[in-house]
């Protein structure tokens, strides 16, 4: 399941020229020193919504939180396994997570 779904991961990534995949052994997207899409060891899929749109995408798709490692990802979506299959859908959820981060304040304890 995890080498299937880093192909649709990184599949999903490229179709944005904003950002690009990070990460060899936890995959990942970051911008603006926030992380906002993540793989975990399950092969699960995570997205960082607003918390109005991490409502709207649980109720619409059926959903929860993320969890990756034990530890609940704050403001992470869990991606539901039928959504993987829907790329374009996917991508916009995607690019909302993109611009939700790119509206946060850059932390700065982190590289840019």
């Amino acid at each position: 399941m995890w080498e299937k779904n880093l192909e649709i991961y990184d599949r999903l990534v490229a179709m944005n020229p904003n950002f690009e995949r990070l990460g060899k052994t936890m995959p990942y997207t970051s911008a603006n020193t926030h992380m906002f899409s993540l793989l975990n060891k399950e092969g699960q899929l995570g997205i960082r919504l607003s918390k109005e749109s991490q409502e709207k995408f649980k109720k619409e798709h059926n959903s929860t939180i993320f969890k990756s490692y034990g530890a609940t990802m704050r403001d992470y979506v869990l991606v539901p396994d039928a959504l993987l299959n829907n790329l374009d859908l996917l991508s916009k959820y995607l690019d909302e997570s993109y611009r939700y981060v790119m509206s946060l304040k850059p932390n700065p304890r982190k590289k840019k």
